[in-house]
C-alpha cells in the first residue's frame, strides 16, 4: 500500500519530517522518499527499503537537508517524490494510490498531444507523475486534485509541497485516512496518528472524503468539501494499521480486541492456550483469551533486531527464508499441546502452512486455527492489500477451483457462511494447510468490532462490495 507524510512549520521541519514518515514504514516494502523546500527550492532524497529500513537510508541525507516544510512517502509503487513544474508553479508531490484504468488515462493525456512520460524500468508510466498530469489540467492545484479524485478509478490520495503551503487530498471514497496533527507553530499532515504524539502533535481535524485542504506553519484552509461516499478500507482496522493509530474515531489495537473477543464467542473448542501469529495477530489474540478465558501465552516468538520482514524481499525463495528465520519456536510451549492461533487474515497461506508445519514438528498436539476476517475471495481492487499475479493464488479461491474448477466466477454461496458450499471451501482450506481446526470471522461481527456502518467500509475482498 504505502503512507505519506508532511509537515510545514515556522522553524526547520526536517527531523520533523523524517520520523514522521518513518512512523509509517509498516505499510510499504519498496522505496521512500523526502522532499523539503528551501531557500534553493525543492531538494529530495529517495531510497530503495527493500532490504533495509527507512531510517537507515535516510539518517545521512537529514543533515543536507533544511527547510520549513516537506513530505515524505514509503511507496510500494514508483520511486517517489517527483518534482513538477507546471503552470501552477513547481511542486513536489506524493500519491499513495492504485489506478486501473492507467491505460485509458494515458492514452487521453496523448490524444491532447501535448503531455509525455518518462519511462520507468519495464516499460511502466510512473503513477504519481500520470497524477500530477491530471492536477495540471486544473487552474487551481485544488482544482487539479479534485480532477484527478474524479477521473481515476481505483484509489488516490495526494500531498503536494508548493511554496504556499502543502495541498492534500483524500481519496474520493475516503479508503485511506488523511489526518491533519497541530503543535505551536507547525502543521502536520499524516496516514497514521501514531506519528503525532512523540513528535508532540495534537489530533486536529480528519479529512473527510475527497476533501481538499491546504496546510501552512499557521493553520488549515479547507478548499473543497467532502463528498456522503465513505468507503474506508477494513484491513486498516484488521492489518495494516499500526495498533497505536485511530481511524474515523475507531484506534486499531482496540477493534483488534473486539475482533478476538468476537472470534471466541462463537467459538467452543478446547485449547491449551491461544497465540497471535505475530505481530499483527497478536491483539486478535488478547481478545479471544480475555473473552474466552483460555490463557495467552508464545509458543514462538519473532527475533526482530536484524531480521527485516518476511515479505520486504522481492524474491520469493528469501521472503519463505526470512519468514522462517525470523520466527523461533519454543518446544516447552509447543509439545503435547493443543495450540490455537488467531491471524489477521489468510492471503495465499504460503508461509503460514510452513509455520504450522514447524509447530507440529515441534510437537504441537492440535493447531486450531482463527482469522479475524472472512475468507479472502477477490483480489484488492483499491489498495493493493493482497497483491498477487492472479486472484487464483488466494488460498480461498484454490480451495473453490478445486470444489468447482477453475473458475473466474465465484458462486455467491462461497460468501455465505451458513452455505454447504462456504463449508466444503473452509474445509478444503484447513485440510491444505493442515489445521486440526479453521474457523473464520463472521463479516457482520468483524463490521461490528470495527464500529461503523458496513455502508462506509470497503469489505471487497470477502464480498465484492467496494
Amino acid at each position: 500500500m504505502g503512507g505519506f507524510f508532511g509537515v510545514t512549520s515556522k522553524s526547520d521541519c526536517v527531523q520533523d519530517l523524517f520520523y514522521g514518515t518513518d512512523y509509517h514504514s509498516h505499510l510499504g516494502t519498496k522505496r521512500g522518499g523526502l522532499a523539503v523546500l528551501g531557500p534553493k527550492g525543492i531538494v529530495r532524497e529517495i531510497h530503495s527499503i527493500e532490504t533495509s529500513q527507512f531510517r537507515s537510508k535516510f539518517e545521512d541525507d537529514i543533515v543536507k537537508l533544511k527547510g520549513n516544510s516537506g513530505i515524505g512517502v514509503i511507496s510500494d509503487t514508483d520511486s517517489q517524490p517527483l518534482l513538477i513544474h507546471s503552470h501552477l508553479g513547481r511542486y513536489g508531490i506524493v500519491t499513495v494510490a492504485k489506478i486501473n484504468n492507467m491505460q485509458e488515462l494515458i492514452d487521453r493525456a496523448f490524444k491532447q498531444r501535448t503531455a509525455h512520460f518518462s519511462e520507468m524500468s519495464g516499460g511502466a508510466v510512473s503513477q504519481t507523475e500520470l497524477v500530477a498530469t491530471l492536477i495540471n489540467r486544473g487552474n487551481t492545484f485544488a482544482e487539479g486534485i479534485r480532477n484527478a479524485q474524479e477521473s481515476i478509478d481505483g484509489s488516490c490520495s495526494i500531498l503536494l509541497l508548493t511554496d504556499d503551503g502543502i495541498y492534500t487530498g483524500r481519496d474520493f471514497h475516503g479508503r485511506t485516512p488523511v489526518i491533519i496533527g497541530a503543535k505551536p507553530g507547525s502543521h502536520c499532515v499524516t496516514f497514521e496518528t501514531c506519528a503525532l504524539p512523540n513528535l508532540e502533535y495534537q489530533f486536529a481535524y480528519e479529512l473527510g472524503p475527497g476533501e481538499v485542504v491546504r496546510i501552512t506553519a499557521d493553520g488549515l484552509e479547507k478548499l473543497l468539501p467532502a463528498n456522503n461516499k465513505l468507503r474506508i478500507c477494513s484491513f486498516h482496522w484488521i492489518y495494516y494499521g499500526f495498533p497505536a493509530s485511530t481511524y474515523e474515531g475507531k484506534n486499531v489495537e482496540y477493534v483488534r480486541y473486539r475482533c478476538g473477543a468476537a472470534l471466541a464467542r462463537r467459538d467452543n473448542v478446547q485449547a491449551d492456550m491461544v497465540s497471535g501469529i505475530p505481530d499483527s495477530g497478536s491483539a486478535h489474540a488478547l481478545g479471544y483469551a480475555k473473552e474466552s478465558g483460555i490463557p495467552y501465552s508464545r509458543p514462538f516468538v519473532k527475533y526482530t533486531p536484524t531480521w527485516p520482514r518476511s515479505f520486504m524481499p522481492q524474491n520469493q525463495e528469501m521472503r519463505d527464508l526470512v519468514a522462517k528465520m525470523k520466527l523461533i519456536p519454543i518446544r516447552e510451549l509447543i509439545k503435547d499441546k493443543r495450540l490455537l492461533f488467531c491471524e489477521d487474515s489468510i492471503v495465499r497461506g504460503t508461509q503460514l502452512k510452513d509455520t504450522i508445519q514447524r509447530l507440529f514438528d515441534h510437537g504441537a498436539k492440535e493447531i486450531h486455527m482463527r482469522p479475524a476476517c472472512p475468507p479472502l475471495v477477490y483480489g484488492c481492487r483499491f489498495l493493493n492489500f493482497s497483491q498477487s499475479r492472479s486472484e487464483q493464488d488466494l488460498a480461498a479461491r484454490r480451495a473453490i477451483a478445486e470444489l468447482e474448477g477453475n473458475t473466474e466466477i465465484v458462486p455467491k454461496e462461497y460468501t455465505d457462511p451458513d452455505s454447504v458450499q462456504y463449508s466444503n471451501m473452509v474445509n478444503c482450506i484447513c485440510k491444505h494447510m493442515r489445521f486440526t481446526s479453521l474457523q473464520y470471522q463472521r463479516l457482520p461481527d468483524m463490521v461490528e468490532a470495527i464500529g461503523l456502518p458496513k455502508a462506509n467500509l470497503c469489505t471487497w475482498c470477502w464480498d465484492g462490495q467496494g
